[in-house]
Parts: structure tokens; C-alpha cells; sequence
């Protein structure tokens, strides 16, 4: 069965237009909320692809999990009344097969299941044949090498069109986002794979509606390639994460308000400012390395005494004043406390890992 399944030309030029832009509702609950949202989805004339969840794997038992299989026939006369293409999430070798069965045009694989090599691995299998477009969503936890994992696993599959997801990652602690962006872990993936299509989840990313254009923009400010966005005829009333979706209509304003920038322009003027600025920061960073090459000597020189008296390479109160000094610098420079913080702990680990090679010399 699934040998017969290939991607049309339509739907491989939807794939490749930027940006492409994805929206439905969280869950699929009933088949009315479901053509209704497909409806004003299309009215708006910015949604390319309808997706809505089928499957809801969920963190405890007894929360909503989804109307299962029952709900692709409602997908399928959506599909047919607005002309747009559809894609769910799949889990499993039978919601594959399901899917296929109901001629869903793009699968996305969620974070729960990214995170499973077993999981990634029974999709792959399930797809052998198949020429479909296949979104990967990063895996809960902050873990790049499992979201890479994934890509190769789907790619050795044959699958030709692999699109990835940044729906953000779980993280301890308090913060504004449902799931933080760690946009620094993004743009790392983006590079190692800058031929897919990467696409924001702006929804995940925040759990709540009224910083969703601020996430939005900060994606098209990064180059994104587009959004996933969830809306909801009757948001608050939801089955599932009421607090994150929008209606359509709020969508296509938020759209309408963001500033859609490109990656380059025709200026002659533009390209030869920009260089000048760029040949400035190389040459800062060249100063940079150096510097650093040599705060890294007199950390050997500084283990070096260590070795001699029987000292601990880490010293607390040192490393605490350092940071300390660090953070009231980078302040009056304007530079983050997030960003001072991540470079003065690498360069602290440098250190360390420069004493340590010392010590067991």
C-alpha cells in the first residue's frame, strides 16, 4: 500500500514556498470544529497547510489523548471543501498507515517521539516506499544529537523531503515560555542542515497566546522558513491547550502585522557597508582567539602551582568573584547576563580542561 503513495507537484511547490505557513487546531474534536477551522483558515488566503492533531500523546493517563483514526475522514472532507493540504503527527507504524490510508499529504513527527530512537526508528520503517513530506519536531530535551538522529533515520528511509520543527525544549525553572526557545540550540541545527525547511512552533514555544507575535517575529528576524501555528474556532473552550491557540481570524492579524524581512537585497551600497562591518568583526575576533590562547597559558601557568602545592584546580571564590566582575562589565556594555553567563562558564570549562592536562602531565 504505501509504494503507491507519492507527492504530488502541487503539493511539492506548497513545500517549497516561503514562507510556508501551517495552522488548525491543537486537536481534532469534532467534525464540525474541524471543517469550520479548515473554513476561516483558508478565508484568511495565508495558511498553505491544515494540520490538526489525531493523536495527542500526553504526559498522564486519562487527559485527552486525541480522537484517534475516527477523526481523518473529517481531515480528508476538509482537504476536499478548501482545497488546502493536510498533515497530523504520527507515533507509531499503524498511525502511518492510517494516515496513508486517509491521503495525509505531510507527517510530522512530535517531540515525544523524537526523543525515541525505537519510536523514530518504527515511523522510518513504516515510510520505506513512501514519497511524503516528513516534518521532525526537536525532541523535549535539549539533545541536538537525537534530533539529528532522527534526520538520518527518516532520510535513510528514502524519504526525500524532511522539514524540521523548533517547538522549544523542556527546561527546570521558572520562565515566560511553556517551552523555552533556546534559540542558540535552533540556530545550531538550522546550521548543520541549512537545505531543510525549518519552521517555527511559536504555539509550543509559548503556551499562552499574548507573546505568540513577539515569538513569531523573533523566527522571521532568524530566517525561518515559516510557522506552525495552532488556532481554534473557540479557543477558550478547547479540549486541549485552550491557552495557546488563536482564532483564525486573530492569526491572519498577527500575520498581517509582522515585518517579513528577506535574507539579502540588490545593493551594491548595502553589500559594501555590510562587508566593511564584517572585515571589522573578523578582525575583532581574530583578537579575540588570540587573547583567549593566551588566558589559557596562564591558566597552565596557574596549574603549574597548583600541581606544586597539592591545590584543587576549582577554586569557588575565585570562579564566583570572576563572574561577578564579568557580569557588572557586560552590563555597563549592554551585554545579556544569559549571554555573559553561557561564554565565561566555556571558558571557564577551557580552563579547567588546560589545568587539568597540566596536573596529570
Amino acid at each position: 500500500m504505501n509504494e503507491t503513495k507519492t507527492a504530488t507537484s502541487a503539493l511539492l511547490n506548497v513545500w517549497q514556498k516561503r514562507p510556508l505557513i501551517i495552522s488548525g487546531p491543537c486537536s481534532a474534536e469534532t467534525e464540525p470544529q474541524v471543517l469550520e477551522t479548515a473554513k476561516q483558515l483558508a478565508q484568511t488566503g495565508k495558511v498553505d497547510i491544515l494540520r490538526a492533531g489525531i493523536w495527542k500523546p500526553r504526559t498522564k493517563p486519562g487527559m485527552f489523548e486525541g480522537v484517534g483514526a475516527k477523526g481523518l475522514p473529517w481531515l480528508q472532507k476538509a482537504k476536499q471543501e478548501t482545497g488546502l493540504p493536510v498533515t497530523v503527527e504520527v507515533g507509531t507504524s499503524k498511525q502511518v498507515e492510517d494516515a496513508l490510508t486517509f491521503e495525509v499529504d505531510v507527517l510530522w513527527i512530535g517531540a515525544r517521539t523524537t526523543v525515541n530512537p525505537f519510536s523514530v526508528q518504527e515511523v522510518a520503517d513504516a515510510l520505506r516506499g513512501v514519497d511524503i513530506p516528513v516534518l521532525i519536531k526537536n525532541p523535549i530535551n535539549p539533545d541536538l544529537e537525537l534530533w539529528a538522529g532522527a534526520v538520518e533515520r527518516v532520510a535513510r528511509a528514502g524519504i526525500k523531503h524532511i522539514g524540521l520543527i523548533h517547538r522549544g525544549f523542556s527546561a527546570f525553572g521558572v520562565t515566560d515560555y511553556r517551552n523555552a526557545p533556546m534559540w542558540h540550540l535552533a540556530i545550531e541545527m538550522k546550521l548543520r542542515y541549512p537545505e531543510l525547511l525549518f519552521i517555527n512552533d511559536p504555539s509550543h514555544i509559548c503556551g499562552r497566546r499574548d507573546i505568540l507575535q513577539e515569538t513569531m517575529q523573533k523566527a522571521i528576524d532568524l530566517d525561518y522558513d515559516g510557522l506552525m501555528v495552532e488556532s481554534h474556532i473557540d479557543p477558550d473552550n478547547a479540549w486541549s491547550d485552550a491557552r495557546q491557540q488563536i482564532t483564525p481570524q486573530r492569526f491572519a492579524e498577527i500575520l498581517n502585522q509582522l515585518i517579513w524581512r528577506k535574507e539579502d537585497v540588490d545593493s551594491a551600497s548595502y553589500h559594501a557597508a555590510l562587508e566593511k562591518l564584517r572585515q571589522q568583526i573578523n578582525q575583532l575576533d581574530d583578537e579575540l582567539i588570540t587573547l583567549l590562547g593566551k588566558r589559557m597559558k596562564l591558566a597552565e601557568q596557574i596549574g603549574l602551582y597548583k600541581k606544586e602545592h597539592q591545590i584543587t584546580i576549582l577554586q569557588t571564590a575565585r570562579w564566583n568573584e570572576i563572574m561577578n566582575r564579568a557580569l557588572k562589565r557586560g552590563e555597563t556594555l549592554g551585554l545579556s547576563k544569559e549571554f555573559i553567563t553561557r561564554y565565561f562558564d566555556a571558558v571557564h570549562m577551557e580552563s579547567i580542561n588546560h589545568q587539568k592536562k597540566v596536573m596529570d602531565g
